[in-house]
């Protein structure tokens, strides 16, 4: 979204539990959203921005007690799925690093960076937002 902070068209939040079932109910979440939003199209990439982004809150975010968020917003034709988790400094890099071929994990921010139109870290007083925007 541009820096002037357009108010979005549809907006979404909602909060999870950092336990791996949540997942796919994110994923859901955010997949029923573009459908009812008009842009199903989309629902697929969406789906799996959300599934890397959650997965990252709940290995790298998560504090005991504390629930991660994950808001979903739609400006004009530009959907931004954000999930906020409580730990702020666990920062992701801006480059992503490249795992060695025989690794089974640290692929998820690769994944978001190739399917985003934009994607970056936010972070807050407590704990950070990573957001990754989609041009529908």
């Amino acid at each position: 979204m541009t820096d002037s902070c357009p108010i979005p068209t549809h907006f979404d939040s909602i909060t999870y539990t950092p336990t791996p079932r949540t997942i796919p109910l994110a994923r859901r979440h955010v997949t029923g959203l573009l459908t009812r939003w008009g842009h199903p199209d989309a629902a697929l990439t969406a789906a799996l921005l959300t599934s890397e982004l959650c997965t990252n809150a709940i290995l790298h975010g998560k504090l005991p007690g504390r629930l991660y968020r994950v808001e979903t917003s739609l400006v004009a034709r530009t959907l931004r799925i954000a999930v906020t988790d409580p730990k702020g400094e666990s920062v992701p890099a801006a480059e992503p690093h490249v795992p060695a071929p025989d690794t089974t994990s640290g692929r998820g921010l690769l994944i978001v960076q190739r399917l985003a139109s934009r994607w970056s870290v936010e972070k807050l007083t407590v704990g950070k937002t990573v957001w990754a925007e989609l041009d529908l």
